[in-house]
């Protein structure tokens, strides 16, 4: 019974990987739209939404089974709210090819912080195709993937290939990834803006059995940009003497290319009553000088045909190079941003969720369902960027806090 635990888990755990590899950058690797601070958190959920239903093939010896989810999901904090669903169908051609099909929707209501103080609040809607396919030889899978993510005035298209190789009788799972990026950044008030940016991305994973109750993943990404990286809508402030309010804005300008680092591991050790813990460490830096550590801690608890699960995860990062609340004056220095994802932060987010198997004995053609809830709460402190929309003298607004929920409803199917 524990060797078939551990190998669900090695599976699961590859997965877990595949996520870290793909969604935990400060900024996702699709290009954000208007509101690039949202956009960057909002695309890492949506991408591990999306990827929590597609659960890319990483355990070599094993196809994914036959599957359908459906997803609700709804963010709200900020002074934006997002949701919309999702549906992901996976099928296997014969013993050695699983296909997978999602579509995906973000609807967007956004008075954020940085609307409010530079432009009017807007309603936006984003679409998302994904296509993958998995190929199952020995114990070697390769996949391949394409993504479209299309908004009023963002297109972006994700190719993604990857290698896992089995090693060791199943203890150990080796795997490599890449993926490139092409994103056309527009402007919803000038048709005639169009800028390009490229993204390439490489990933090196590797999964250990360690005992029979532990199993523990080593994952290295590195990630390169170059384009037009920078939000065109955003603006920067600076002082001005000639401002009744005491300063001005221009437009923000980014360094045309980024190279990313990141190291993680995660392990999970299985307890005598079936229950589990689970904890993760991720390092990461940027030629910006953004530095960043984050950490969680998670316990899994099955009870008859329920799992729950508690999780809190904890990050903290240091600031851009160019990020600054408040420029000395225009055109201070060569390169200029008021993102305050690129600001120094502190984050903490608090997550409950719920499993319920209600079909375990098979109904007509369906072998299995679950339907699966959870909560998040997520805190992000900013530590120099300020609100200026309470109006405070120049100098003295409070630094800038935000709350958030994020809820996800969906049902998955087995067949």
């Amino acid at each position: 019974m524990r060797s078939r635990n551990a190998h669900v888990f090695l599976y699961a755990l590859c997965f877990l990987i595949r996520f870290c590899l793909v969604s935990h950058s400060p900024e996702s690797f699709s290009k954000q739209g208007r509101d690039l601070g949202l956009r960057s958190t909002w695309k890492k959920l949506a991408i591990a939404l999306t990827l929590l239903g597609m659960g890319q093939q990483a355990f070599a010896s094993v196809l994914a089974e036959d599957r359908t989810d459906f997803l609700y999901h709804r963010y709200d904090g900020g002074g934006v709210t997002i949701d919309g669903p999702s549906v992901l169908v996976r099928k296997s051609v014969g013993k050695s090819v699983s296909l997978t099909a999602n579509y995906y929707v973000d609807m967007i209501s956004s008075a954020s912080i940085d609307v409010i103080t530079t432009a009017s609040p807007y309603t936006e809607e984003r679409t998302q195709y994904s296509l993958s396919a998995d190929y199952l030889r020995g114990n070697t899978t390769m996949s391949m993937g394409y993504t479209n993510s299309t908004e009023s005035d963002f297109d972006a298209n994700t190719y993604s290939l990857s290698l896992s190789q089995d090693m060791f009788g199943q203890l150990t799972t080796l795997t490599l990834s890449y993926a490139y990026g092409d994103d056309t950044v527009g402007r919803s008030d000038d048709p005639n803006f169009s800028e390009d940016n490229s993204r390439q991305q490489y990933g090196v994973g590797i999964t250990q059995i360690l005992t029979r109750n532990m199993i523990a993943a080593l994952n290295v990404e590195v990630i390169t940009d170059e384009g037009f990286l920078n939000n065109p809508y955003r603006s920067v402030r600076f002082l001005d003497t000639n401002s009744p309010v005491g300063f001005s804005f221009e437009p923000e300008l980014y360094p045309r290319t980024r190279t990313t680092n990141a190291v993680g591991i995660r392990t999970k050790y299985y307890l005598p009553y079936r229950a589990a813990l689970e904890a993760h460490y991720r390092y990461f830096n940027d030629t910006w000088d953004i530095e960043s550590h984050t950490g969680s801690i998670a316990y899994v608890h099955p009870w008859r045909d329920f799992t729950f699960t508690a999780k809190y995860r904890y990050h903290d990062q240091t600031g851009a190079h160019f990020f600054r609340d408040l420029f000395a004056r225009s055109e201070a220095t060569n390169f200029r941003g008021r993102d305050k994802e690129l600001s120094p932060l502190r984050s903490q987010t608090m997550r409950l969720s719920a499993a319920y198997e209600f079909i375990n004995d098979g109904w007509n053609f369906i072998d299995r369902g679950t339907v699966n809830v959870s909560l998040d709460y997520l805190q992000v402190d900013y530590k120099e960027f300020r609100d200026i929309s309470t109006g405070a003298p120049l100098g003295s607004e409070p630094f800038y806090a935000l709350d958030a929920t994020i809820l996800q409803v969906y049902f998955s199917f087995w067949y």
